[in-house]
């Protein structure tokens, strides 16, 4: 595995067969979205290799991510943070480092190994896919700080879960254990303790051997708005137009007529 080495000692880049493991490294505030863990998100996005093919983001020291930046909405409270800097920071910093996970290109997966609340939670259905620790929680309990939602989630939860249960897990603040949040549909997969890598790395193995600009641009095509169905199919068939031409479309019909597994190189 090689490190990719970034300006931010809150954020860690590992690159290793086409897989961007993103880490978040703040254990003292949980991996909460602090101002240089946002940055080193951010930074960690920018710096992706070209050979990438699959981005992971993961938390250290047993958490996920904590949420938003507590101590800016401390000091916001002791006067020490103006109304103007908190905004800035607390909701358009925060929002921003999550968009850009949104819009990520490649294929993205949130390994939930630990909490994932309040914006963390965001950060994590920000991500394309989602696998749960057996052990671990998501939730979007905005209510508990006396805050609306932000950081993107009123986009991104009801669109996942549908609106009713959207409002009642903002409305409640409810915690989601492995079950609940599978049977939601806010994560796709939950592991056991001792299954959890292992199963994140046949995952990440499987997307990241498959046809990377393929699978790309599925990725747009599927985030989409809602298009009627006649401007739906005028989209596809303009990706297909790009995608017939490529390596790994060839080997796609070649290892089929073959009757073999497809061997992909993301061209």
């Amino acid at each position: 595995m090689a490190e990719v080495e970034l300006d931010s000692d809150a954020v860690q880049l590992d690159i290793e067969a086409g897989v961007a493991t993103v880490t978040l490294d703040a254990p003292e505030v949980r991996n909460a979205l602090t101002m240089e863990v946002t940055a080193g998100v951010r930074e960690a996005l920018s710096s992706l290799p070209e050979e990438t093919r699959c981005v992971v983001f993961r938390g250290n020291d047993g958490a996920f991510c904590a949420g938003g930046d507590v101590n800016a909405m401390l000091e916001l409270q002791a006067g020490a943070l103006s109304l103007p800097d908190a905004v800035d920071h607390v909701v358009h910093d925060t929002a921003d480092c999550i968009r850009r996970v949104y819009e990520c290109d490649l294929p993205t997966i949130a390994a939930i190994d630990g909490a994932a609340v309040g914006a963390g939670g965001a950060l994590a259905i920000a991500c394309d896919l989602q696998l749960l620790h057996e052990e671990a929680h998501v939730g979007f309990g905005f209510r508990r700080v006396g805050l609306a939602v932000d950081s993107g989630l009123s986009y991104l939860l009801p669109r996942l879960v549908g609106r009713n249960v959207a409002m009642e897990l903002v409305y409640t603040g409810e915690l989601l254990g492995p079950e609940r949040a599978l049977e939601l549909g806010v994560v796709n997969r939950v592991a056991t303790d001792e299954e959890f890598e292992d199963e994140l790395d046949s995952l990440t193995e499987r997307i990241a051997g498959g046809p990377t600009k393929a699978l790309t641009a599925s990725k747009r095509l599927l985030r989409r708005p809602g298009d009627s169905i006649e401007a739906t199919i005028e989209h596809e068939a303009a990706a297909q137009a790009v995608i017939f031409e490529t390596d790994d479309h060839t080997e796609g019909v070649e290892s089929f007529m073959e009757r073999r597994e497809p061997e992909f190189e993301g061209q």
